[in-house]
């Protein structure tokens, strides 16, 4: 059951399609109080060599990076306990906090037990969410896509920069 039917709004689409600049933005221009957090790409001399993830209150730690050992997503190790330690006080539901942003509900991130059940936790927390998820994988992603009371918007490069205002829009009545 989602807590007084609040928005559950999940971005899909293929890697680079502007999932977390649209995330971004919506965060940028959210009136309300947002908890969270964002992944991004880190790159050196312009190779992508692993991912970071950034709470929103701009708390930073590394996800994954190519040299990294331990569980394998693609080219990239993971590092799951430094995600974790950063990642779930992040999405801890708080007093004040109306709206939890996932970026993103992925192969790396579903390495985490703890992860999956916090993003089970924020199914029914008494707040909106707003959630990147992959376009490919199962387990959670596959079941949070086909979940009732979500809504999947598909992230295009044709839609990428007026998502965030509807987004927002969908939002208003709720802050």
């Amino acid at each position: 059951m989602i807590s007084q039917n609040l928005p559950r709004l999940l971005l899909t689409g293929p890697p680079q399609c502007g999932k977390t600049t649209v995330v971004r933005r919506v965060v940028e221009a959210y009136p309300g109080r947002a908890a969270g957090f964002y992944t991004r790409e880190v790159r050196e001399g312009g190779r992508r060599v692993g991912f970071e993830i950034v709470t929103l209150t701009g708390e930073a730690a590394w996800l994954s990076h190519v040299d990294f050992a331990g569980p394998r997503v693609g080219r990239y190790g993971v590092d799951v306990p430094g995600f974790e330690r950063l990642a779930l006080p992040a999405l801890a539901p708080a007093p004040g906090v109306d709206l939890l942003v996932v970026d993103e509900i992925g192969k790396m991130e579903c390495l985490s037990p703890a992860f999956v059940a916090a993003v089970e936790r924020l199914w029914t927390a008494p707040a909106a969410l707003l959630a990147t998820v992959a376009a490919k994988g199962g387990g959670l992603i596959r079941e949070i896509k086909a979940r009732p009371g979500g809504r999947l918007l598909p992230v295009t490069p044709r839609n990428r920069d007026r998502l965030p205002e509807e987004i927002l829009d969908l939002l208003r009545p709720y802050q």
